[in-house]
């Protein structure tokens, strides 16, 4: 049966959210790669809490960074946790539940893992710093 508290977004597939520092012996079943972080340019300082309603998608960059982009998907923000995330990289979705109208760096995500025609809790890992990021454009 499906976790579905009343005040959690499920992000599946479409909608991949940004997951941050989980501390877990055990290693991402996708190795890192460089390639999977774009180059960004630093808008700002970084922020502890990034409001819900200013971030339309994230894009799972590797099981250490996930971006949190706003309409248009070249700005928004990008969470460097503080560890790797099991699973994260692999399955690329994630939960989280907030009260408040904020996502912020101590909130803990939760890895969805596929199971069959069902999605199952993975590894729990705190989130990082927000950082406000532009997208390099592609040449």
């Amino acid at each position: 049966m499906p976790l579905r508290p009343p005040a959690s977004i499920l992000l599946s597939l479409g909608l991949p959210l940004a997951l941050a520092g989980c501390s877990g012996a055990q290693p991402d079943a996708t190795p890192y790669r460089a390639d999977r972080v774009p180059p960004a340019r630093v808008t700002g300082p970084a922020e502890s809490c990034i409001p819900l309603m200013q971030f339309r998608e994230t894009q799972v960059r590797d099981s250490r960074t996930i971006d949190f982009l706003a309409p248009g998907g070249r700005r928004g923000w990008r969470s460097t946790l503080p560890n790797s995330c099991p699973g994260l990289t692999l399955e690329r979705a994630f939960s989280f539940n907030t009260s408040i109208s904020q996502l912020c760096q101590q909130d803990i995500i939760t890895v969805l893992q596929r199971l069959g025609p069902g999605l199952m809790p993975g590894a729990a890992c705190g989130l990082g710093p927000f950082t406000p990021i532009e997208l390099e454009r592609r040449r």
